[in-house]
């Protein structure tokens, strides 16, 4: 399914869904229908494990600006009928709660960025499980310089980054190119140019193949309790988890798969960028 006329282009093929920003007016600024268009396209396939991976891109000349700064005063307008701070919050927090699902996702997430990176379109990569920058990528935080504080962003920068280095990025409202990114840790790998864009995303994809859909679930669910459980907790859930694994579908089926010498059946699927 697509639309031009919407502010995420979705295209569901049987083992990827790809969503486009598609505001390249505006740099593909977030604004609150962005934001319910991604968290419908994220619910949608929250339970589908024949879709393996979720791709996210910008169409235009950025990945996304940042957040809506039009719509931002629309809000602000309507502060005379005492209701300025409420619509601020109610956008503000909507946003959050997509870098919740999205960092929560069972699928492997991807984030392709090229231009600018900024504020609500930083969000986007470090709530991803990987990103791939072009050379042309300027990330950053630019919210202290226009007098508010990244309020969604900053735990999701902290985990990526980690503290030290997301105080200095976010206090001084510092943008960075593709290669400082990928020494910091913000983005994982850099690409040239669209080509090369492409060919390193579906190389990633072709390596997600090889590996079962419900274990690559299981398994991100684990790491992101690494830092939320005590010890014991994690690796009690960890033997629930292996156990039910070894027991199910794809445990039998990749046991079968070794001693026989073959590919897993999951491992038979075609993915690929468009």
């Amino acid at each position: 399914m697509s639309g031009d006329n919407r502010t995420v282009q979705v295209c569901l093929e049987p083992a990827v869904l790809q969503l486009t920003l598609n505001r390249p007016e505006c740099g593909n600024a977030m604004n609150l229908a962005m934001v319910a268009e991604l968290r419908q396209a994220l619910k949608s396939v929250r339970d589908d494990r024949r879709c393996r991976a979720i791709v996210i891109r910008g169409r235009g000349d950025h990945f996304c600006t940042g957040g809506d700064i039009k719509e931002m005063a629309l809000a602000g307008g309507r502060a005379a009928n005492g209701d300025g701070e409420a619509a601020y919050e109610q956008l503000n927090r909507a946003y959050g709660q997509l870098l919740v699902e999205l960092n929560q996702a069972p699928q492997f997430t991807l984030v392709l960025t090229h231009g600018g990176v900024l504020g609500g379109g930083l969000g986007l990569v470090c709530a991803s499980d990987l990103t791939i920058a072009q050379k042309n990528s300027q990330l950053g935080m630019p919210e202290t310089r226009l007098g508010i504080p990244p309020a969604q962003i900053a735990p999701f920068v902290v985990d990526r980054i980690g503290l030290t280095r997301a105080r200095s990025l976010a206090l001084l409202a510092r943008r960075v190119d593709a290669c400082a990114a990928l020494a910091l840790g913000l983005v994982q790998q850099v690409a040239d140019d669209d080509a090369d864009l492409t060919r390193q995303s579906n190389q990633i994809l072709a390596e997600l193949a090889r590996c079962a859909p419900e274990a690559t679930a299981q398994t991100k669910a684990l790491l992101l309790n690494a830092g939320h459980l005590s010890r014991p907790q994690l690796l009690d859930l960890g033997a629930r988890q292996f156990a039910s694994a070894v027991c199910g579908n794809e445990g039998q089926e990749g046991t079968r798969a070794f001693t026989q010498k073959r590919r897993p059946g999951w491992a038979d699927e075609t993915m690929e960028v468009r």
